[in-house]
Formats: structure tokens, C-alpha cells, sequence
């Protein structure tokens, strides 16, 4: 399935897509150095979230698609050098409003859940 949004996106920062599908898309991560936020090699928890962020759109794949709003939890620790997967499936549809359920796993264990409230607009955003 071809992308439709978001085609600037630095994929070292948020993750390569590695499935697309109507509905559901998965975006993997190899975190950096770069992606630390202390010595110990502790991953910020915003490159997780961006991952998270950016299957969310990709799981919509309009090019109007925004994120409004999300309800996230962080449940573990992500260390430099490990590789996560996000997982992102469309679960509601009203209008321009759609609920992205998306759970990002390293290996099987689950490191962060959330969900992502989209809304695919009629033009761009930052169209007046």
C-alpha cells in the first residue's frame, strides 16, 4: 500500500515502515545514541511516542490525517541499541474522527500502549 501521509518524516527518528495495510501499520525502530537521555543509555520517551505517533497516521494514511489528541502509557524502558515495533490498527471511524489503538513491543513484551484520537480534515492544516 502506498503512503499517502506524512513523507517528510525523518525515519531515523520515528521509525521505518515495515507494514502498511487499510487500517493498520507497523513502524520499527532501532534506537541511538542519539535517542538517549541520560549516560545509562535510558531512550527519551519521545522517540517512542513519535514512533507511535507516526503509525498512528500511517494506519490512517489520509493525507489530512492529525493527531488531536492521545491517552498514552509508558510501561517500560527502552535502552539504546534496541530494536521496537509499533503496531497501529484503526478501531473506530465517525466522521472525520478516528481512534488508533497502538501498542509498541520489544520482541513480545509491550513497552508502551496508547491511544491516538485522529482527524482526517477536509485540506491541510495549515491551509486558511
Amino acid at each position: 500500500m502506498e503512503i499517502r501521509t506524512h513523507e517528510k518524516i525523518d525515519q531515523r527518528l520515528c521509525g521505518k515502515p515495515v507494514k502498511i495495510e487499510e487500517n493498520y501499520a507497523e513502524v520499527e525502530l532501532e534506537t541511538t545514541e542519539e535517542m538517549a537521555a541520560d549516560e545509562r543509555g535510558l531512550v527519551h520517551g519521545g522517540f517512542i511516542f513519535g514512533q507511535a505517533d507516526y503509525a498512528a497516521m500511517l494506519a490512517v494514511n489520509h493525507p489530512n490525517v492529525v493527531l488531536g489528541g492521545a491517552n498514552v502509557r509508558f510501561l517500560k524502558p527502552v535502552k539504546v541499541g534496541e530494536k521496537v515495533l509499533a503496531i497501529a490498527k484503526v478501531v473506530s471511524e465517525e466522521g472525520k474522527k478516528r481512534i488508533v489503538d497502538v501498542v509498541v513491543k520489544r520482541e513480545d513484551e509491550e513497552v508502551f500502549k496508547g491511544e491516538f484520537i485522529c482527524f482526517v480534515l477536509p485540506k491541510h492544516v495549515l491551509d486558511r
